[in-house]
């Protein structure tokens, strides 16, 4: 619903009138899941078309973005905490998915990856935008790999039950992407050099 409500933001941003704006809700809430499904595992229709709770909470989450686009700026750190829990759910979960379809363990971490930052990376690629996960930067991809990674490393490796493997991933991911926000970290240009 988030990751919808940020998409909404958008499109009201760049002035999209009403299907445009409910376009980037679908795409930045829906886009990791559509990937997920309709590339990596391919098991038939995408899980977000096939249960209609996936599609009340874009409603639900155009309607908060478009309701409360010009109050959210002042719940920023509200906003960045339930994106970041958001991002880390996204993460693990597109992992445990890809383990359950039989992928091997990097192959997982990958799809949870996409999972979590595939709707951005399709809402900044709509609006003709640099990818957000780029650019150089705050620990965003990073995070939810790490998360996703510490998933699949405690549940397919270790053994450990699927609740604790995912809220390690789930905290993983917390712990760097405010340790981005809060901290500074941040990752650099692999060169300086231009073109």
């Amino acid at each position: 619903m988030l990751f919808s409500a940020t998409g909404a933001i958008e499109g009201m941003r760049k002035r999209y009138d009403v299907f445009g704006v409910a376009v980037m809700a679908l795409v930045t809430g829906l886009g990791g899941a559509l990937l997920r499904d309709g590339i990596f595992l391919q098991s038939g229709p995408p899980a977000a078309l096939q249960d209609g709770r996936y599609l009340v909470a874009v409603l639900g989450g155009l309607t908060l973005g478009v309701v409360f686009a010009r109050g959210l700026h002042r719940l920023r750190l509200v906003v960045a905490i339930v994106d970041a829990l958001g991002l880390g759910l996204y993460a693990v979960y597109g992992a445990q998915k890809a383990m359950l379809a039989g992928l091997p363990l990097l192959a997982s971490t990958l799809v949870g990856t996409v999972n979590a930052v595939g709707g951005g990376l399709m809402r900044d690629v709509l609006v003709r935008e640099e990818p957000m996960l780029f650019r150089p930067g705050g620990f965003y991809a990073l995070a939810s790999m790490a998360g996703a990674f510490t998933f699949v490393l405690l549940e397919g490796w270790a053994g450990r039950p699927s609740h604790v493997a995912a809220m390690a991933g789930v905290a993983v991911t917390l712990l760097l992407r405010f340790g981005s926000i809060r901290l500074g970290w941040k990752t650099g240009a692999l060169s300086d050099q231009g073109p």
